[in-house]
């Protein structure tokens, strides 16, 4: 049997992988729910995620995964309407003219600005089409000092800055060169006549992981368990403890995936991981009136919130029984912060108090009701030298033969987390396990 540690995306993946290969597998999820960062809230319509999800055209496995699953008439793809709120002002960013209208942009700054955006350096003046292929080639390198070398002070002081701001707080600086390359690359298509094109789920992605869980089947899967112990004392993974309400239970393994934070791995073996990770609150607000006309809004204001995201911008009101949803969510990084230890009331509070601040004319008596979800570790910290730092899928050298990891410490969750990145994380452990099971001698 094969252990799988974590009922997320990863987790999932990873057994549904294993599964269709003839591997007998078993999926421990300590909490009662499964899905992790995908659960969702109900509305009067469809449920909607916890946090905010949506995919970017460059995500093409959990595409060809919701195929898979007969899910692939559902996936469709709409305009992400973005903007940029300065001064008061929400400036919409989707079309070459309205970015050639931002005010707080020269010409040169959005010209620099776009050849960054189309992999083309000109420093030197003659145009490069390779510099930028290699992420890892500015792994080291300060995010202040490439934009700047590499577009103008204008486009980092003006454009970037408040974005690290809002992302990263108080680690902004520590933000390698390398990351906001591969955001670039990461990013999906655009509709030059509108906009960003971005994906969806009809229905939700709750729906992925519903038939991810049939696939997999609900007699492989136990919630309510935790995994206290992995047993690799002769330098192979023999057994995993795990515990439930019914006690302790010890199950014998030819290998395990961890599918979870990198503090569970080493709660579990002694692996230790230098990436540091910060935290999320996010709120989901309903609303009878739509609060904005664009889907993402970043926020340079001293508001108490980074971006401002109205999912029923996105999809339709419609499907969620008329109701307006809107995201507001800020990253973490200490629990010490002022936010982290509010309560939910609190928090509601708060966020109310700023979208009044940016909107006067915003009135309560449309909110519904408002549902905050907290996570202390929703996304790494992409600082220089993060690649140094990821976790490999195979543990066979640093820890024991047959343990394998695929949580968000992973290379595939590198620009950015996401759940296309968690399913190609537990694919590539998956495959490994195969690949070993192929070479055994029989």
């Amino acid at each position: 049997m094969i252990g799988v540690v974590g009922g997320g995306i990863a987790g999932l993946s990873a057994a549904y992988r294993l599964r269709q290969r003839g591997h007998e597998v078993r999926v421990f999820e300590a909490s009662e729910d499964l899905g992790g960062l995908a659960a969702v809230y109900e509305t009067a319509g469809d449920p909607i995620e916890k946090f905010y999800h949506h995919l970017s055209k460059s995500e093409e496995t959990i595409v060809e995964l919701a195929a898979e699953l007969g899910l692939d008439e559902d996936v469709e793809w709409h305009v992400g309407k973005n903007g940029y709120y300065v001064d008061g002002v929400v400036h919409p960013m989707d079309t070459p003219w309205e970015i050639l209208a931002y005010p707080h942009f020269t010409l040169y700054d959005t010209f620099r600005l776009g050849l960054l955006t189309l992999d083309i350096d000109i420093r030197g003046g003659v145009p490069k089409f390779d510099t930028y292929e290699r992420l890892e080639d500015f792994e080291d390198v300060p995010i202040e000092e490439f934009v700047v070398e590499h577009t103008t002070q204008g486009v980092y002081d003006n454009f970037f800055e408040p974005l690290l701001d809002a992302k990263f707080g108080s680690r902004k600086d520590d933000i390698s060169a390398a990351w906001l390359l591969g955001r670039i690359k990461f990013r999906g298509e655009r509709d030059i006549l509108h906009g960003e094109i971005l994906g969806y789920l009809d229905g939700g992605f709750g729906r992925l992981l519903d038939a991810l869980v049939d696939a997999v089947g609900t007699e492989n899967i136990e919630t309510g368990t935790r995994v206290t112990d992995i047993d690799a004392g002769d330098g192979t993974v023999s057994s995993l403890t795990v515990d439930d309400d019914d006690g302790e239970t010890v199950h014998d393994v030819d290998s395990v995936v961890v599918a979870a934070m990198p503090n569970v791995m080493e709660e579990l073996t002694g692996y230790s991981c230098a990436i540091d990770f910060q935290g999320t609150i996010c709120s989901v607000i309903s609303m009878d009136e739509p609060l904005l006309d664009t889907y993402w809004l970043n926020v340079a204001d001293e508001a108490p919130f980074g971006a401002l995201i109205e999912h029923t911008n996105f999809v339709s009101a419609e499907r969620y029984g008329g109701e307006h949803l809107l995201y507001v969510a800020r990253y973490v990084q200490s629990p010490e912060e002022d936010i982290w230890q509010q309560d939910d009331e609190a928090v509601r509070e708060t966020w109310l108090a700023g979208i009044e601040d940016l909107f006067p004319a915003f009135d309560r008596e449309v909110v519904n009701w408002v549902q905050t979800a907290r996570n202390p570790r929703t996304a790494p910290v992409y600082e220089r030298g993060y690649l140094d730092m990821v976790i490999p899928y195979d543990l066979s050298e640093a820890v024991a033969d047959g343990l394998y990891y695929a949580g968000m410490a992973s290379r595939a969750q590198y620009p950015e987390r996401s759940l296309n990145g968690g399913i190609v994380a537990g694919y590539e452990c998956a495959d490994r396990i195969e690949e070993r099971a192929v070479e055994a001698p029989r």
